[in-house]
Protein backbone atom coordinates (compact mmCIF):
# COMPACT_ATOMS: atom_id res chain seq x y z
CA UNK A 1 0.00 0.00 0.00
CA UNK A 2 1.02 3.66 -0.57
CA UNK A 3 1.90 5.79 2.29
CA UNK A 4 1.94 3.34 5.04
CA UNK A 5 4.18 5.23 7.09
CA UNK A 6 1.76 8.17 6.28
CA UNK A 7 -0.97 6.30 7.55
CA UNK A 8 0.79 5.12 10.47
CA UNK A 9 1.15 8.56 11.37
CA UNK A 10 -2.37 9.50 11.07
CA UNK A 11 -3.21 6.78 13.56
CA UNK A 12 -1.66 8.41 15.71
CA UNK A 13 -2.08 11.62 15.25
CA UNK A 14 -5.84 10.87 15.14
CA UNK A 15 -5.55 8.96 18.60
CA UNK A 16 -3.45 11.52 20.24
CA UNK A 17 -5.13 15.13 18.36
CA UNK A 18 -2.50 16.84 19.33
CA UNK A 19 0.76 16.40 16.22
CA UNK A 20 3.04 17.49 19.10
CA UNK A 21 2.37 14.51 21.02
CA UNK A 22 2.49 12.31 17.96
CA UNK A 23 5.34 13.26 17.43
CA UNK A 24 6.58 12.31 20.86
CA UNK A 25 5.66 8.89 20.29
CA UNK A 26 6.90 8.26 17.04
CA UNK A 27 10.12 10.21 17.54
CA UNK A 28 9.73 12.06 15.26
CA UNK A 29 9.51 16.04 14.77
CA UNK A 30 6.81 18.10 14.94
CA UNK A 31 7.68 19.00 10.71
CA UNK A 32 7.81 15.55 10.04
CA UNK A 33 4.27 14.67 11.26
CA UNK A 34 2.60 17.50 9.30
CA UNK A 35 4.47 16.96 6.36
CA UNK A 36 3.12 13.25 6.56
CA UNK A 37 -0.39 14.49 7.45
CA UNK A 38 0.03 16.63 4.23
CA UNK A 39 1.47 14.06 1.96
CA UNK A 40 -1.84 11.99 2.71
CA UNK A 41 -4.49 14.63 2.50
CA UNK A 42 -2.99 15.24 -0.85
CA UNK A 43 -3.52 11.41 -1.67
CA UNK A 44 -6.69 11.35 -0.64
CA UNK A 45 -7.84 14.81 -1.74
CA UNK A 46 -9.88 16.26 1.21
CA UNK A 47 -8.66 17.61 4.49
CA UNK A 48 -8.17 14.71 7.62
CA UNK A 49 -7.79 17.75 10.35
CA UNK A 50 -8.85 20.78 11.36
CA UNK A 51 -5.87 22.88 13.24
CA UNK A 52 -6.61 24.93 16.36
CA UNK A 53 -3.85 26.29 17.43
CA UNK A 54 -1.23 23.03 19.18
CA UNK A 55 -4.75 20.74 18.55
CA UNK A 56 -6.05 19.27 16.04
CA UNK A 57 -9.59 17.90 15.26
CA UNK A 58 -11.20 15.00 12.82
CA UNK A 59 -12.93 15.89 9.94
CA UNK A 60 -15.56 13.86 9.05
CA UNK A 61 -13.79 12.70 6.45
CA UNK A 62 -10.98 12.02 8.87
CA UNK A 63 -13.16 10.25 11.53
CA UNK A 64 -13.98 7.85 8.45
CA UNK A 65 -10.54 6.70 7.97
CA UNK A 66 -9.53 6.56 11.74
CA UNK A 67 -12.46 4.20 11.87
CA UNK A 68 -10.90 1.87 9.48
CA UNK A 69 -7.04 2.55 10.37
CA UNK A 70 -7.73 1.62 14.01
CA UNK A 71 -9.28 -1.79 12.84
CA UNK A 72 -6.05 -1.85 10.28
CA UNK A 73 -3.48 -1.49 13.12
CA UNK A 74 -5.34 -3.29 15.47
CA UNK A 75 -5.33 -6.59 13.18
CA UNK A 76 -1.64 -5.96 12.22
CA UNK A 77 -1.18 -6.27 16.31
CA UNK A 78 -3.37 -9.56 16.56
CA UNK A 79 -1.42 -10.92 13.82
CA UNK A 80 2.19 -9.92 15.18
CA UNK A 81 1.12 -11.66 18.47
CA UNK A 82 0.22 -14.68 17.00
CA UNK A 83 3.85 -14.79 15.08
CA UNK A 84 5.24 -14.08 17.95
CA UNK A 85 3.38 -16.68 20.34
CA UNK A 86 3.95 -19.32 16.79
CA UNK A 87 6.40 -20.85 19.14
CA UNK A 88 4.38 -21.36 22.48
CA UNK A 89 2.56 -24.02 22.86
CA UNK A 90 0.00 -22.73 23.82
CA UNK A 91 -4.28 -22.13 22.75
CA UNK A 92 -6.00 -19.67 23.56
CA UNK A 93 -9.97 -20.52 24.21
CA UNK A 94 -12.78 -18.13 24.67
CA UNK A 95 -15.23 -20.04 26.25
CA UNK A 96 -19.26 -19.01 28.08
CA UNK A 97 -18.85 -18.31 31.35
CA UNK A 98 -20.99 -20.38 32.96
CA UNK A 99 -19.69 -23.50 31.14
CA UNK A 100 -16.20 -22.69 32.15
CA UNK A 101 -16.98 -22.07 35.57
CA UNK A 102 -19.11 -25.07 36.40
CA UNK A 103 -18.06 -27.67 33.82
CA UNK A 104 -14.42 -26.75 32.10
CA UNK A 105 -12.57 -25.61 34.63
CA UNK A 106 -12.93 -28.34 37.02
CA UNK A 107 -11.92 -31.10 34.19
CA UNK A 108 -9.09 -29.04 32.83
CA UNK A 109 -6.51 -30.53 34.80
CA UNK A 110 -6.98 -33.80 32.92
CA UNK A 111 -6.32 -32.58 29.60
CA UNK A 112 -3.22 -30.68 31.40
CA UNK A 113 -2.20 -33.90 32.94
CA UNK A 114 -2.45 -36.15 29.45
CA UNK A 115 -0.79 -33.30 27.59
CA UNK A 116 1.70 -31.19 29.97
CA UNK A 117 3.66 -29.45 26.95
CA UNK A 118 0.20 -27.49 25.99
CA UNK A 119 -1.17 -24.55 27.61
CA UNK A 120 -4.59 -23.83 27.45
CA UNK A 121 -5.58 -20.04 28.10
CA UNK A 122 -9.27 -19.57 28.94
CA UNK A 123 -11.11 -15.99 28.44
CA UNK A 124 -15.39 -16.06 29.34
CA UNK A 125 -16.97 -14.93 27.11
CA UNK A 126 -20.48 -15.26 24.92
CA UNK A 127 -22.29 -15.12 21.73
CA UNK A 128 -20.83 -14.32 18.35
CA UNK A 129 -16.82 -14.00 18.33
CA UNK A 130 -14.19 -12.40 15.77
CA UNK A 131 -11.34 -15.34 16.54
CA UNK A 132 -8.62 -13.15 14.63
CA UNK A 133 -9.35 -9.68 16.15
CA UNK A 134 -9.49 -11.11 19.47
CA UNK A 135 -6.86 -13.38 19.60
CA UNK A 136 -8.60 -16.77 20.08
CA UNK A 137 -7.56 -19.83 18.43
CA UNK A 138 -10.70 -22.12 19.51
CA UNK A 139 -14.30 -20.45 20.95
CA UNK A 140 -16.54 -22.91 22.79
CA UNK A 141 -19.96 -21.68 22.79
CA UNK A 142 -23.25 -22.98 22.77
CA UNK A 143 -25.09 -22.36 19.05
CA UNK A 144 -27.79 -20.20 20.32
CA UNK A 145 -26.77 -17.51 17.77
CA UNK A 146 -26.13 -16.41 14.32
CA UNK A 147 -22.15 -16.47 13.53
CA UNK A 148 -21.18 -13.45 11.01
CA UNK A 149 -17.59 -15.27 10.40
CA UNK A 150 -17.25 -18.25 7.87
CA UNK A 151 -15.70 -20.41 10.60
CA UNK A 152 -16.08 -24.16 10.98
CA UNK A 153 -18.07 -25.35 13.56
CA UNK A 154 -16.66 -28.54 15.45
CA UNK A 155 -20.25 -30.65 17.31
CA UNK A 156 -19.22 -31.39 20.75
CA UNK A 157 -22.59 -32.59 22.44
CA UNK A 158 -26.08 -31.54 21.81
CA UNK A 159 -27.86 -30.11 24.72
CA UNK A 160 -30.45 -30.95 27.34
CA UNK A 161 -32.01 -28.99 29.85
CA UNK A 162 -34.41 -29.30 32.31
CA UNK A 163 -35.40 -27.87 35.73
CA UNK A 164 -33.01 -28.57 38.75
CA UNK A 165 -33.10 -27.66 42.34
CA UNK A 166 -32.12 -28.58 46.25
CA UNK A 167 -33.25 -31.50 47.55
CA UNK A 168 -34.55 -29.01 50.47
CA UNK A 169 -36.17 -26.65 48.61
CA UNK A 170 -38.29 -29.60 46.63
CA UNK A 171 -39.54 -31.00 50.07
CA UNK A 172 -41.27 -27.28 50.54
CA UNK A 173 -43.06 -27.60 47.68
CA UNK A 174 -44.13 -31.29 47.18
CA UNK A 175 -43.89 -32.38 50.98
CA UNK A 176 -45.54 -34.98 50.55
CA UNK A 177 -44.08 -37.24 48.02
CA UNK A 178 -40.36 -35.41 47.95
CA UNK A 179 -39.29 -37.51 44.15
CA UNK A 180 -42.25 -37.02 42.31
CA UNK A 181 -44.49 -33.99 41.08
CA UNK A 182 -48.00 -35.54 41.56
CA UNK A 183 -48.51 -33.29 45.12
CA UNK A 184 -47.35 -30.10 43.21
CA UNK A 185 -47.93 -26.90 45.18
CA UNK A 186 -47.85 -25.10 41.77
CA UNK A 187 -48.16 -21.65 42.94
CA UNK A 188 -45.52 -21.95 45.38
CA UNK A 189 -42.85 -22.29 42.75
CA UNK A 190 -40.41 -19.38 42.40
CA UNK A 191 -39.37 -19.96 39.09
CA UNK A 192 -35.90 -18.90 38.23
CA UNK A 193 -34.74 -16.57 35.29
CA UNK A 194 -31.35 -15.49 33.53
CA UNK A 195 -31.76 -12.46 30.89
CA UNK A 196 -28.81 -14.75 29.38
CA UNK A 197 -31.53 -17.34 28.62
CA UNK A 198 -34.48 -15.31 28.53
CA UNK A 199 -36.82 -17.69 27.04
CA UNK A 200 -35.59 -21.17 28.77
CA UNK A 201 -38.45 -21.32 31.08
CA UNK A 202 -41.64 -20.97 27.91
CA UNK A 203 -39.33 -23.19 25.83
CA UNK A 204 -39.09 -26.01 28.23
CA UNK A 205 -42.47 -26.00 29.13
CA UNK A 206 -43.75 -26.05 26.12
CA UNK A 207 -41.74 -28.49 24.96
CA UNK A 208 -42.18 -30.92 28.10
CA UNK A 209 -45.82 -30.07 28.30
CA UNK A 210 -45.86 -28.64 31.75
CA UNK A 211 -46.99 -25.04 30.88
CA UNK A 212 -49.02 -25.14 33.89
CA UNK A 213 -45.67 -24.72 36.01
CA UNK A 214 -45.54 -21.06 34.56
CA UNK A 215 -48.22 -20.00 36.97
CA UNK A 216 -45.88 -20.14 39.63
CA UNK A 217 -43.44 -16.77 41.12
CA UNK A 218 -41.04 -15.87 39.21
CA UNK A 219 -37.42 -14.32 39.96
CA UNK A 220 -34.80 -13.08 37.86
CA UNK A 221 -31.00 -12.58 37.26
CA UNK A 222 -28.63 -11.08 35.17
CA UNK A 223 -26.19 -13.75 34.64
CA UNK A 224 -26.89 -17.82 34.45
CA UNK A 225 -24.74 -18.78 36.75
CA UNK A 226 -26.40 -16.51 39.40
CA UNK A 227 -29.58 -18.09 38.66
CA UNK A 228 -27.78 -21.87 38.90
CA UNK A 229 -26.39 -20.86 42.08
CA UNK A 230 -29.52 -19.80 43.53
CA UNK A 231 -31.10 -22.79 42.95
CA UNK A 232 -28.42 -24.37 44.91
CA UNK A 233 -28.98 -22.21 47.70
CA UNK A 234 -32.45 -22.88 48.00
CA UNK A 235 -34.37 -19.97 46.35
CA UNK A 236 -36.16 -21.81 43.28
CA UNK A 237 -35.63 -24.04 40.89
CA UNK A 238 -33.95 -22.98 37.68
CA UNK A 239 -33.78 -24.56 34.29
CA UNK A 240 -30.23 -26.50 34.37
CA UNK A 241 -28.29 -27.48 30.98
CA UNK A 242 -27.22 -30.99 32.21
CA UNK A 243 -22.98 -30.31 31.46
CA UNK A 244 -23.36 -27.55 34.13
CA UNK A 245 -25.40 -29.38 36.83
CA UNK A 246 -24.13 -32.69 36.19
CA UNK A 247 -21.49 -32.68 38.99
CA UNK A 248 -24.11 -30.80 41.26
CA UNK A 249 -26.64 -33.61 40.40
CA UNK A 250 -23.73 -36.28 41.74
CA UNK A 251 -22.67 -34.75 44.82
CA UNK A 252 -27.02 -34.20 45.71
CA UNK A 253 -26.55 -30.00 45.89
CA UNK A 254 -29.45 -30.53 42.81
CA UNK A 255 -31.95 -32.93 41.88
CA UNK A 256 -34.01 -33.04 38.48
CA UNK A 257 -37.52 -33.86 39.60
CA UNK A 258 -38.76 -33.69 35.65
CA UNK A 259 -35.60 -35.30 33.75
CA UNK A 260 -33.98 -33.39 30.96
CA UNK A 261 -35.36 -32.98 27.12
CA UNK A 262 -33.42 -31.65 24.15
CA UNK A 263 -32.87 -27.57 24.22
CA UNK A 264 -32.38 -28.71 20.11
CA UNK A 265 -29.03 -26.67 20.38
CA UNK A 266 -25.30 -27.92 20.16
CA UNK A 267 -22.49 -27.30 22.25
CA UNK A 268 -19.76 -26.60 19.77
CA UNK A 269 -16.07 -25.12 19.05
CA UNK A 270 -15.63 -22.68 16.19
CA UNK A 271 -12.30 -22.23 14.58
CA UNK A 272 -10.68 -20.97 11.75
CA UNK A 273 -11.49 -23.16 8.32
CA UNK A 274 -8.64 -25.18 7.01
CA UNK A 275 -6.52 -25.40 10.31
CA UNK A 276 -4.86 -29.13 11.17
CA UNK A 277 -3.22 -27.51 14.16
CA UNK A 278 -2.23 -30.87 16.17
CA UNK A 279 -2.52 -29.01 19.76
CA UNK A 280 -6.07 -27.59 18.16
CA UNK A 281 -6.87 -31.46 17.37
CA UNK A 282 -5.89 -32.91 20.83
CA UNK A 283 -7.74 -30.45 22.50
CA UNK A 284 -11.25 -30.74 20.61
CA UNK A 285 -10.50 -34.49 20.87
CA UNK A 286 -10.57 -34.40 24.24
CA UNK A 287 -13.70 -32.11 24.78
CA UNK A 288 -15.63 -34.39 22.34
CA UNK A 289 -14.23 -37.30 25.06
CA UNK A 290 -15.40 -35.79 28.09
CA UNK A 291 -19.10 -34.03 27.11
CA UNK A 292 -19.83 -37.83 25.42
CA UNK A 293 -20.83 -38.48 28.78
CA UNK A 294 -22.89 -35.08 29.13
CA UNK A 295 -25.63 -36.74 28.12
CA UNK A 296 -28.06 -37.94 30.73
CA UNK A 297 -29.58 -41.17 31.31
CA UNK A 298 -32.65 -40.49 32.77
CA UNK A 299 -33.68 -37.91 29.99
CA UNK A 300 -37.58 -37.55 28.95
CA UNK A 301 -37.80 -37.79 25.08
Amino acid sequence: MRHLKAFQIFHTAATSKNFTEAATKLCLTHGAISKQIKVLEDYVGKPLFVRHGRHVSLTSDGETLAHYTQDAFSTLQVGIDKVIMSSHTAIDVSCEPTLTMRWLMPRLVNFQDQHPDIDVRLSTAGGSVNLQRAGFSLAIRRDDFALDQDYDKVHLVEEWVGPVCSPEYWQTICPNEANENTSLHTAALRLLHTHTRATAWQTWATDAKQTVLLDGQHRHFDHFYFCLQAAIDGLGIAIGSYPLVKDDLARGALIAPFGFISSHHDYVVYKERHTDDSQHTAFISWLQQQLSQMIPTDNIN
